[in-house]
Parts: structure tokens; C-alpha cells; sequence
């Protein structure tokens, strides 16, 4: 952690820290002088406390080397057509709702649309202050069980969806890209953006041959700055293919870094025959769904840094 983000966490807990003798105070003379709605104002700013309190918790976790930086999130459906395509999509909104509460600024750089509803892969910069050190807890397979919206005989369905989550470098960080280890191709945006965008090839799809790595951006209308967001993207994938296969030698392999692979999954959402939602790297669980998929991600995220540490 640098050494303003340091001293940024030091201030808020004497901020806090005033706050709070502040509050004890204003409780001694309300209490004196039987001020009721004193004594009211006084537990509503401890509510207030005790929420800022379990923020700068959670944040005295992040200690990895990238937790601070902006976070670069892909969803991509696993096998079964539009079931699990409407999974993704239903992921895709439950991140962007929990950044929103966030208040952390969010672009798709990429969406390819499911055939009939929903999302077959979509990429999603995420800016804020630890964003990565938040999502770095969703990396790996999600598996939905519900009764399918799509089936008219009314089975039940199991549906899975990969989350694959890296850092977005900054400019302390420069990773070496030959020009000739790439393939460069242009393409029509698929999505909404206006005329310019669905009657040009403004889209950027870049391919590292050595790795197989495969990026793509769609969401700006000039394809100069599609590349550019395109090349940090493919950076920022190529950093994190390195940091992994150095860990391979390292019995300190992180618990985020965990393989992707169909039936190792890290989280089940089960909404028929019961209602729960289970990681199962720590077991925390929660019966409020609907809360969960509206974006309420933060009772895992905690338990996940504490598992992880």
C-alpha cells in the first residue's frame, strides 16, 4: 500500500475515533438534561459510525500488491444456450449494482448478446478505490439453480458462468508486448453506441499468439482509443498469466488465483427446491437472494479476505 493510501487510513480512524468521543459528550449531556431527541440524533450518528467503521475494516485486508487499483471483470456463459446466457446477464447487472451502491464508475468495454436473451461474454472496467481488492473475490465458475424461465414444461435447471477478474495496471507497471505476437482485427460493434458505431469497424479484437490471449473493445467510437483500452486490457491479462505461473513454484498460492474449470465452483445460487446462496471456499451463506443478486455482495467479499488471509 502506498504511503498516501496509508496515511488516508490512519486519518479516517481518527476521524472516527473523534466522532465517536464527540458522540460519548453529546449522549452525557442529553442524558443530563433527559434531551430525548438528542439522544436520538446521537444513535443515529453511531449508526453512521459503525457503517464507516466496517468499510475501514474491510479495507485494513486489502495487502495485496494490485487491491487499490480498478478492476477488470469478464462474465462469460458456460454450456446451455440461453439458460446460462441469462445467467450472465444476471451477474453482469448484480456487479454493476453493487458498484453502484459503491459509488465506483463502471464501462463495458465489450458485451457479445446472447442468441435469444441474455449475455454470451462481457467485459467490465470497474473504477474505484480497491475495486480489485474486492472483486478479486468472484474469480471462478457461479452456478445457478432455479426452476428456467425458458422452459415451458417448468424443470429445474443448473446453469453455470465463469468470472474472471484482473487488476487494470497503472503506469508503474509496463509489461512488454512484442508487435509481432499479435493479430489485430477490426470488426462492426454488436452493440447499441449510435450510427457511427454499427456502420464502422471501430471494434478491436487483438489476439497474443504466444498465449492464446484474446481481448476485445467495442465501446468507444473512435478505434484508436478501442485499441488503447484493448492493449491495457491484454496487459493487464498477460501480468496476471505471469503472477500465476510464478505462484505455481510458491506454496503461498492465493486462494483468488484458484483455477478455472466447470465443476469446481466457487459460489452456488439456489433458488428452487430452497432459497440460499453458498460460497464454498468459506461456507458463508445467505437465505436473502434477492438482496444478493441486487448487488449486496459484501457479506462474501468480507468473508472471502478473511478466509484468504
Amino acid at each position: 500500500m502506498a504511503h498516501g493510501q496509508l496515511l488516508d487510513v490512519v486519518k479516517g480512524w481518527e476521524e472516527r475515533w473523534a466522532e465517536l468521543e464527540e458522540f460519548d459528550l453529546l449522549l452525557s449531556m442529553a442524558t443530563e438534561e433527559g434531551d430525548s431527541g438528542t439522544e436520538r440524533e446521537v444513535a443515529d450518528g453511531l449508526e453512521e459510525v459503525d457503517e464507516k467503521l466496517a468499510l475501514a475494516e474491510l479495507e485494513c485486508m486489502f495487502s495485496g500488491e494490485h487491491d487499490a487499483n480498478n478492476a477488470i471483470v469478464s462474465i462469460h456463459a458456460g454450456a446451455g444456450g440461453t439458460e446460462a446466457q441469462d445467467w450472465s446477464d444476471i451477474l453482469l447487472r448484480m456487479y454493476l449494482r453493487w458498484a453502484e451502491e459503491k459509488r465506483f464508475k463502471t464501462d463495458i468495454v465489450d458485451y457479445l448478446p446472447g442468441d435469444e436473451a441474455g449475455t454470451k461474454s462481457v467485459t467490465l472496467l470497474v473504477q474505484g478505490r480497491h475495486a480489485y481488492g474486492y472483486l478479486r473475490s468472484e474469480v471462478g465458475i457461479h452456478r445457478l439453480v432455479r426452476i428456467s424461465p425458458f422452459d415451458a414444461s417448468g424443470r429445474r435447471h443448473t446453469s453455470f458462468a465463469s468470472v474472471m477478474v484482473v487488476p487494470e495496471l497503472d503506469d508503474s507497471i509496463h509489461v512488454d508486448i512484442d508487435d509481432k505476437d499479435l493479430r489485430i482485427d477490426t470488426y462492426r460493434a454488436s452493440g447499441s453506441g449510435g450510427q457511427h458505431v454499427n456502420k464502422t469497424d471501430s471494434a478491436i479484437r487483438i489476439t497474443h499468439l504466444p498465449t492464446n490471449t484474446v481481448v476485445q473493445c467495442q465501446n468507444e467510437r473512435s478505434q484508436h482509443r478501442n485499441k488503447d483500452t484493448a492493449m491495457k486490457m491484454l496487459a493487464s491479462r498477460l501480468y496476471d498469466l505471469e503472477k500465476q505461473k510464478q505462484a505455481e513454484f510458491h506454496d503461498d498460492l492465493c486462494g483468488d488465483k484458484k483455477g478455472i474449470s466447470w465443476g469446481s465452483q466457487i459460489r452456488s445460487y439456489v433458488l428452487q427446491p430452497y432459497r440460499m446462496i453458498k460460497d464454498h471456499r468459506t461456507d458463508h451463506e445467505r437465505g436473502n437472494v434477492d438482496a444478493v443478486l441486487d448487488g449486496g455482495l459484501d457479506s462474501f467479499i468480507k468473508a472471502y479476505l478473511l478466509w484468504a488471509k
